[in-house]
């Protein structure tokens, strides 16, 4: 199973510990777990999952379980820069899902995917088989079915005999899903997707590079769907922006503490150095 404490290049970021990875690197600790025959597990995090993890210790502590934890939102790397704690690039969980397809269909890793409506589910599979002609696909299972399922949900992924696991589901019910079935799935690599199977049906639209490169993806979202989801968005990142600044403002008053202290200390002991010479 990974080891968290094993690899230095983390970051505490909203009391979480954060991996600071590049792309690159988050893809080569997936294949090195499939290699070994380990067990990753990987959690991403953006503004309003920091802000609802706040307000759900079970969706907090799923995150927080998670053995790679990566910046999916540009707003999260911005923070870590602006808290003295730098992330070195955003890592989205859909670009990890699609640089995982790639690297699985060249060494043909099996993948199974799980979640979205059966009729979303099937237009996603046409589209990855399509992208991905060679990949191999373990199986495939919608997300809409009953809570007391889940355990058979876990069985079938095991019989699979899947070396990655992709949950198309929303949170926390994905991370909830991964933290008390990931494992018990067998699968080598787990990694919760979120609305990626929709928007590889084609139902749902990505927002432009310029919207993803300046973190606007949510105001490109929110234009779609203006009544649904304007109002959500603007109250998720106002409060984002008050948690950043608190965390800031913890920090350094903190730092100034420490700083202070340590000056009054030597202050007190230029006397007794002065007496002792």
């Amino acid at each position: 199973m990974a080891n968290k404490t094993a690899f230095p290049a983390q970051q505490d970021l909203f009391g979480l510990t954060v991996d600071a990875l590049t792309m690159a690197e988050a893809v080569g600790r997936c294949t090195n777990a499939v290699e070994d025959g380990g067990y990753l597990s990987v959690g991403v995090i953006n503004a309003a999952k920091v802000v609802a993890m706040r307000r759900n210790p079970a969706l907090r502590q799923a995150v927080g379980d998670c053995d790679m934890v990566l910046a999916d939102g540009q707003s999260i790397v911005w923070a870590s820069r602006l808290l003295g704690s730098p992330l070195p690039e955003r890592v989205a969980g859909i670009d990890l899902f699609m640089e995982l397809l790639a690297v699985a269909e060249r060494r043909s890793y099996r993948v199974y995917f799980l979640g979205a409506r059966p009729e979303t589910l099937g237009r996603m599979l046409e589209e990855v088989s399509r992208r991905f002609p060679g990949l191999a696909i373990a199986g495939a299972r919608d997300g809409y079915y009953p809570a007391d399922e889940e355990e058979k949900v876990a069985a079938d992924i095991r019989q699979s005999d899947a070396d990655l696991l992709f949950l198309g589901m929303s949170s926390p019910r994905k991370e909830v899903f991964l933290s008390r079935w990931g494992q018990s799935s067998r699968a080598k690599v787990v990694h919760g997707v979120g609305g990626s199977f929709d928007i590889l049906a084609g139902l749902t639209r990505r927002a432009p590079s310029w919207y993803q490169r300046h973190g606007l993806e949510w105001l490109y979202r929110a234009q779609q769907e203006p009544v649904r989801l304007g109002r959500r968005y603007l109250t998720t990142n106002v409060a984002f922006m008050i948690l950043v600044a608190s965390e800031a403002a913890h920090r350094w008053g903190g730092a100034r503490s420490r700083a202070t202290g340590a000056a009054g200390s030597a202050a007190t002991k230029r006397p007794v150095r002065r007496e002792q010479q």
